[in-house]
């Protein structure tokens, strides 16, 4: 802090310069915030996947059903102590470009094997008295404005015609990152009504005594239906979140390589622009070096102001980049999960120290190693 004022002072000399590589940064970790929330939007909730949940799928393909009977044979395994299913329902609300995902889910279990999830205990009540009752997650909520005793329907897609539900409660979750846009309605409701698909569900979801046993417990699960007509796949809750985002193809891809490209080249315009004002005061230095400065000292001095710019640029840019994903889903629906988490923020300010520190070291290296003689004779 003692030559704070002295570094101040050095960045305001071309305020254009310094204010233009500050909003480099900036742009470049908004950027980099919004990379980080789409990537978890697409990731389906994999970084906050149960580690003591098992998913079980069809073999054949995620979008294959199971057995209705295959649940009180999974309960019966050692190793298990809960078991729960839901199917894909894929209706409509209102118009196609509403997206937001329905599970038809087994309602006397699913809210026990999905902690995560937090009702009201009297809607939860509710909801179990009611064969058209739904629950719906906080954001989904927000988004339409949904509140419990509303009425929504849903045109078919999969299996056709208007099917109604009654609100019956609004989920939280218990930590920012689970994802509250999904509605949720009882699995009988849609066994009552469907026309095809009787005596099927879409996946199974079975809860672990212990996270050491998944390898185990997967192996048993799977053997245990080899060679029948309907063969199981098991694997953990983020390997099946992940199989959803796949489903989406190579938008992700597209989107993040896109993205990555066009951070670096902020970053290093950034860095290089930097550099080249370390080096245009290259015979300054040599007067600080004159009047008793050590090396280190010019060293320090150069890297505080490199430090201080990707500093500045980082906050700013990371901290817009939150305020925009606390405003939910930007795409209305397709990206439901769309959260910045702090963990990623801190990285993201590590990251651009680290920038900062690489652009500037090999100027300030150069400055610190400068023979006094040679810098003056450049003026």
């Amino acid at each position: 802090m003692k030559f704070f004022r002295l570094i101040w002072v050095n960045l305001l000399r071309k305020k254009i310069r310094t204010t233009l590589t500050i909003g480099s940064f900036m742009v470049a970790l908004f950027l980099y915030g919004l990379l980080v929330a789409i990537r978890a939007a697409f990731g389906g909730g994999a970084d906050v996947a149960g580690v003591d949940r098992l998913n079980v799928i069809n073999k054949t393909s995620l979008i294959m059903p199971l057995p209705f009977s295959y649940g009180e044979r999974l309960a019966g395994m050692p190793g298990i102590t809960g078991v729960t299913f839901a199917t894909w329902f894929g209706g409509v609300y209102q118009d196609e470009k509403n997206f937001f995902p329905q599970f038809a889910v087994e309602q006397d279990t699913w809210l026990k094997v999905y902690s995560e999830f937090v009702v009201p205990e009297a809607e939860r009540k509710a909801f179990l008295a009611d064969r058209q009752g739904c629950l719906v997650g906080r954001k989904l909520a927000k988004r339409f404005g949904f509140k419990v005793g509303d009425r929504i329907p849903l045109r078919g897609t999969i299996w056709t015609g208007t099917w109604e539900f009654n609100v019956r409660g609004i989920y939280e979750g218990n930590r920012p990152e689970v994802d509250t846009t999904p509605l949720l309605f009882r699995y009988d409701y849609l066994e009552e009504r469907r026309n095809f698909g009787k005596g099927t569900v879409g996946w199974y979801v079975v809860k672990l005594a212990s996270p050491d046993d998944a390898v185990k417990v997967t192996k048993a699960i799977d053997d245990a239906f080899a060679n029948s007509p309907y063969e199981t796949l098991t694997q953990t809750e983020k390997a099946f979140a992940a199989s959803f985002a796949k489903q989406m193809g190579n938008i992700e891809f597209l989107v993040l390589v896109i993205g990555s490209v066009v951070f670096f080249t902020l970053l290093l315009v950034a860095g290089n622009t930097m550099a080249i004002a370390v080096r245009e005061r290259t015979p300054e230095l040599a007067v600080l070096k004159t009047v008793g400065f050590t090396d280190l000292g010019v060293l320090g001095l150069v890297m505080a102001e490199t430090l201080i710019i990707a500093g500045q640029g980082g906050v700013i840019g990371l901290l817009l980049a939150k305020f925009f994903t606390l405003g939910g889903d930007p795409t209305g629906g397709f990206l439901g999960n769309f959260y910045l988490g702090w963990g990623s923020l801190g990285l993201g300010l590590v990251l651009a120290v680290a920038v900062g520190i690489v652009s500037g070291i090999l100027p300030a290296v150069s400055a610190m190693r400068l023979r006094v003689v040679d810098a003056l004779r450049r003026v």
